[in-house]
């Protein structure tokens, strides 16, 4: 999966040797190559182009800027003049006389930092604190506690478990959740979560969806929950993946999952797929506010950006649900997201207040 910062910084890199000038046909016809290689090469240029245009989400092309200034045409320039050094050469993705952008700070996408040990420890001693010092309600006597969460639509929800586990709800999710001396249960009924589960190997913490488990000891992975289908994303440590016994009282085998796995249970069984980190990490980018899609159907974008906006996107015909869109995205943004599909794809918007409608032109 391409490294969409990088692209990023690839795609600054030739809009600044552009506007350096001298700009040749043979220049134009490198980028033109460079930008339908892939539809996150588009993507990326059509993005910082309007920001350039228009001072929208670029953060500054760096030169000591104030947050959120964009510097004026021909600033790129003054760079090039400055003697800025070149990208290396590699991935055929190089500019000649570009300048270096190892220090520009692009759009406002933070490190998905997760919760670290101490983090998990203070949350623990706070949940002790709670539980002995104020006889919070959640735990009842005997070690039982039981509790039932839900986001709201647009949402994104933080959760601290009474056993200091750490969970964020994707939009429209609702999980309920059941620890006893023996087990720590949480059952998945709508939408996806994240877990981020406290060590403690004499009660596994299982999420349980759809008629399987996802059993862990201390890990961090998702789960998601659709109409007729099941996803697992595991991104630390490893899970086992069991299956409830069938109509004749047998289970199919568990699979177990580590660290970059990719599971998809649906009608036909279990497809497991190994992946780099990185690209599994992509899949949960809904915590950090961004959607990721990599050459994807305009239809299945859509459908991932009304998981979490009132308003829909409603796909008029058969050849606009086909384009192909690959990206990163703020899923809060669905004008910005519908005006990039405007400007560099055959798409026609028809805005509604509750809906916008994509034609194909």
């Amino acid at each position: 999966m391409a490294d969409s910062r990088r692209i990023e910084h690839v795609a600054a890199a030739w809009l600044a040797r552009r506007d350096a000038g001298p700009w040749t046909d043979q220049d134009q016809q490198a980028l033109d190559a460079w930008r339908d290689q892939d539809t996150e090469h588009r993507v990326a240029l059509l993005r910082l182009e309007s920001a350039w245009h228009q001072a929208g989400r670029l953060q500054a092309l760096a030169a000591g800027l104030p947050e959120g200034e964009v510097p004026p045409r021909h600033q790129w320039s003054d760079w090039v003049a400055s003697g800025a050094r070149e990208p290396a050469a590699s991935n055929g993705d190089a500019i000649p006389h570009a300048p270096d952008l190892s220090a520009v700070a692009f759009a406002p996408r933070r490190a998905a930092t997760r919760s670290t040990g101490w983090r998990r420890g203070l949350a623990a001693t706070v949940v002790v604190a709670l539980a002995a010092g104020l006889g919070w309600g959640g735990w009842q006597l005997g070690g039982r506690h039981q509790a039932s969460h839900a986001s709201a639509l647009g949402e994104v929800r933080e959760l601290v478990l009474a056993d200091g586990s750490h969970a964020t709800l994707s939009s429209d999710s609702r999980l309920e959740v059941r620890f006893d001396r023996g087990e720590r249960h949480v059952a998945l009924l709508r939408g996806e979560a994240f877990f981020d589960v406290a060590p403690d190997k004499g009660r596994p913490f299982v999420v349980e969806a759809d008629g399987h488990r996802v059993v862990a000891v201390g890990t961090h992975y998702a789960v998601r929950r659709d109409a007729g289908t099941l996803r697992v994303v595991v991104t630390e440590g490893r899970v086992r993946l069991e299956a409830s016994p069938g109509r004749d009282g047998r289970a199919a085998p568990a699979a177990l999952l580590p660290a970059g796995s990719l599971a998809t249970v649906g009608p036909t069984g279990v497809l497991v797929r190994s992946v780099p980190l990185a690209q599994a990490q992509r899949y949960l980018e809904w915590r950090d506010g961004f959607l990721a899609f990599d050459d994807v159907p305009l239809a299945q974008a859509a459908g991932e950006f009304n998981r979490f906006n009132v308003r829909r996107l409603v796909l008029a015909d058969p050849e606009v649900a086909g384009v192909r869109i690959g990206g990163n995205f703020r899923w809060s943004n669905l004008d910005g997201f519908v005006g990039l599909l405007e400007q560099g794809f055959p798409v026609r918007a028809e805005r509604h207040p509750d809906r916008i409608v994509l034609h194909s032109r």
